[in-house]
């Protein structure tokens, strides 16, 4: 059985790392090359690095800030916002990403998902899906949770896989933030329908929404952000308390 894994999330805007509630509401966490470094000597087993206004302000993902990052850890990292291209990728793979994330633009153009995968291996390759729960279905959104589509959750994730996805990074809109627990019965119905790893997002807010997410949700990863980035849960602490339940952590 694969080890479960602790990802904090730096999300940049401006270069700085920010956390909102529910997608709005940013507060500044901090310079995300410190924070970056601190997290690979604490325990975390990746790092995920989006800039979350690329797709918005139609800019590329700061290839610059993603080397300054790269430079201070030794632990898996993706990279994502504003990927649209193989092209974009080569380059932040290039500055040191171990992995990428591509959203917005692969809901516009899937047959990127395909490109990317051929090109560079599904193992670097990671769909993250915003989606919302509206009259009973997770709706797929895009542009940092601003625009929904007629996607629904599970059929996109499942069309992802099939064009060569390597993991999927599911962000529940409406438990962004609200630190009330992961979306469990969704990240299961996924771990079901797919075969490639989940990784869940959105709702961390104490040790045991850890732990939920990973038997109840049956995630393969737990992403989370204020919660590390303001030092309410420390990661080695957190990976002793999962240990001591039963779940399987890399220490």
């Amino acid at each position: 059985m694969l080890t479960k894994r602790i990802i904090p999330c730096l999300d940049i805007k401006n270069g700085r790392t920010v956390k909102g509630v529910n997608f709005v509401d940013l507060r500044d966490a901090g310079d995300p090359v410190e924070l970056a470094a601190i997290y690979a000597q604490t325990g975390a087993d990746e790092l995920v690095f989006l800039d979350i206004s690329a797709t918005e302000e139609r800019r590329k993902t700061l290839a610059n800030l993603v080397k300054n990052v790269a430079r201070q850890v030794d632990i898996p990292f993706t990279v994502g916002g504003g990927i649209s291209s193989v092209a974009d990728v080569a380059i932040l793979l290039h500055n040191g990403a171990d992995k990428v994330s591509v959203n917005s633009s692969a809901v516009k153009h899937p047959d990127l998902i395909c490109e990317l995968s051929k090109n560079f291996g599904n193992q670097c390759i990671t769909v993250a899906i915003d989606a919302k729960f509206i009259n009973n279905e997770w709706v797929v959104h895009l542009v940092g949770g601003k625009v929904p589509t007629e996607y629904k959750l599970f059929d996109w994730a499942k069309e992802a896989q099939e064009r060569g996805a390597g993991e999927i990074l599911f962000t529940s809109m409406d438990n962004d933030g609200t630190k009330d627990g992961f979306a469990n019965q969704a990240l299961a119905k996924l771990s079901e329908t797919l075969h490639i790893p989940i990784i869940a997002s959105g709702g961390a807010g104490t040790m045991e929404h850890f732990k939920d997410a990973f038997v109840l949700g049956k995630a393969d990863a737990a992403l989370a952000a204020s919660v590390f980035h303001f030092k309410e849960i420390a990661i080695p602490e957190l990976k002793d308390y999962l240990y001591r339940h039963g779940i399987d952590m890399r220490r």
